[in-house]
């Protein structure tokens, strides 16, 4: 995930279904606790994301109201054959409407997939 100590990450969309073991991982990694509401920019976005949250879009372009400029967005959904799995074409269609770019899923968890979401070389500023 490419985390270290200081970095400031935001978690949206926590709920009793999220993998505590990685929220754990990414506290320790940072050395401080995640954060709900940002009162400065944030290096990272922990989104997790459901199919009943609704349209992945709405997520994401709410992801970025808080992250820096060179900041990148994990969105974690659940795994094939989870409740609130998401169809990858829907993630992918998604993530290019909202102007960002897909990088290679990762195996992070059992139950959750992890996508590294940034903003496209040379896009938009």
């Amino acid at each position: 995930m490419g985390l270290t100590t200081g970095m400031v990450v935001q978690e949206i969309g926590w709920d009793s279904d999220v993998d505590e073991d990685l929220r754990n991982d990414v506290m320790d990694a940072i050395d401080a606790d995640l954060i709900e509401d940002a009162l400065e920019a944030v290096d990272m976005v922990l989104l997790w994301w459901r199919d009943e949250d609704g349209d992945v879009v709405d997520g994401l372009v709410d992801s970025l109201t808080d992250l820096s400029k060179g900041g990148v967005i994990w969105l974690m959904t659940p795994k094939v054959g989870r409740d609130g799995y998401i169809d990858p074409t829907d993630l992918a269609e998604g993530v290019k409407t909202a102007g960002l770019a897909l990088t290679a899923p990762a195996n992070l968890t059992p139950d959750w997939q992890g996508h590294k979401i940034v903003r496209p070389k040379g896009g938009k500023k």
